[in-house]
């Protein structure tokens, strides 16, 4: 069996294959229906298969498709690691529980989405919404560039782009477009107005299957930024100098931070990782987002444009659309043999890193 078997072609098959692994490894299978039908009318679900004792003190999470499409990879992650008794032994010599959440966002990943159906990016959502909600001054100043009223742009648009970067450097966009955003609801990185329903389920998960554990690890698989291949281990708690540390312990001194400006990616708010905080209070966590990288950041940029104008567009031509899902495809799944190894590879090493330091710690 070669890596690229542990992949799919749609969110259909990437379901069946990560059932079927799962099933086969004997695991404990959970499934969470989402209230919409899929692109070609599948059941959609938040799945959870659970390697290891209820009560285990040492949990690790391996998640997928927090952005929808993005979950092309991190389900051939999860499928390849569901296929390997070496790494299910050795996380039982650690005494380490495995918790795979299959589809975090399934309604993105079957309709080729970064968003939910709530057009909503999930890992901006997580926040209290009984709280005043931020305003991102930078995104309303580019709004109408970022998603403009015609697609492709007009030479106006583009030129205003350009000089944005010109003036301010791609950094500065990055950030603006990519930190999140509660006040344009049909724009790119919206973060929402209250809780979506993946949110919710997600809570409703690590209170079910972490919430007594002592210690928790969390591997989120991402795509679309930085090098081809490469997986960037960016610290996806707090940020506060003792996790951080913990982190880079776990997993190398390679591990990058959106706090101290170490990382691909720009700060952003309203993180999934930081629901551990409120639901599994007490615990030890310490987490990566594991990012792979796909294709240069302005044609993932572009690519989520083109999409979310298309959202807004249902009357665009078949021809143009199918274009748009291709490409928004394209930026956050490479489709090589190559590209799914180097994937592979970098998350048993990830899995094994972090089973033997929640065992030693």
């Amino acid at each position: 069996m070669t890596a690229s078997d542990h992949f799919a072609q749609s969110y259909a098959e990437a379901r069946g294959k990560f059932l079927d692994a799962a099933s086969a490894a004997g695991l404990q299978l959970t499934s969470h229906p989402h209230p919409l039908p899929g692109r070609d009318g599948e059941t959609l679900a938040l799945d959870v298969a659970r390697f290891g004792a209820a009560d285990a003190p040492s949990v690790l999470i391996l998640s997928s498709g927090c952005h929808g499409v993005e979950g092309f990879c991190g389900s051939g992650a999860q499928v390849a690691l569901l296929r390997d008794p070496d790494w299910h032994a050795q996380a039982a010599r650690a005494g380490v529980a495995v918790l795979y959440l299959h589809a975090l966002n399934p309604h993105g990943f079957s309709f080729w989405r970064r968003t939910t159906h709530e057009n909503v990016d999930l890992n901006r959502n997580f926040r209290d919404y009984r709280q005043p909600l931020p305003r991102n001054a930078a995104y309303d100043e580019i709004a109408h560039l970022v998603v403009p009223a015609e697609w492709p742009p007009t030479e106006a648009v583009l030129q205003a782009v350009g000089r944005y970067v010109a003036e301010r450097g791609m950094p500065a966009l990055q950030a603006a477009i990519s930190t999140g955003q509660h006040d344009h609801a049909n724009g790119l990185f919206f973060a929402g107005r209250g809780p979506t329903w993946s949110h919710l389920i997600v809570r409703q998960v690590l209170r079910a299957q972490a919430g007594t554990c002592r210690r928790l690890g969390w591997i989120d698989f991402h795509t679309g930024l930085g090098p081809t291949g490469h997986g960037e281990r960016i610290h996806a708690g707090r940020g506060e100098p003792g996790e951080l540390e913990r982190a880079r312990r776990w997993w190398g001194d390679q591990v990058t931070s959106i706090h101290d400006g170490s990382s691909t990616s720009a700060a952003i708010t309203g993180q999934m990782t930081l629901s551990v905080y409120d639901e599994c209070p007490g615990v030890e966590f310490t987490a990566i987002a594991m990012e792979y990288g796909t294709v240069p950041l302005m044609t993932v940029m572009d690519a989520l444009r083109a999409d979310q104008w298309l959202q807004g567009h249902p009357e665009a031509p078949a021809e143009q659309a199918r274009s748009i899902k291709q490409q928004i495809r394209d930026a956050f799944y490479t489709d090589t043999d190559a590209w799914k190894e180097r994937i592979v590879a970098q998350a048993r090493e990830a899995a094994v890193q972090a089973a033997v330091a929640l065992a030693s710690a």
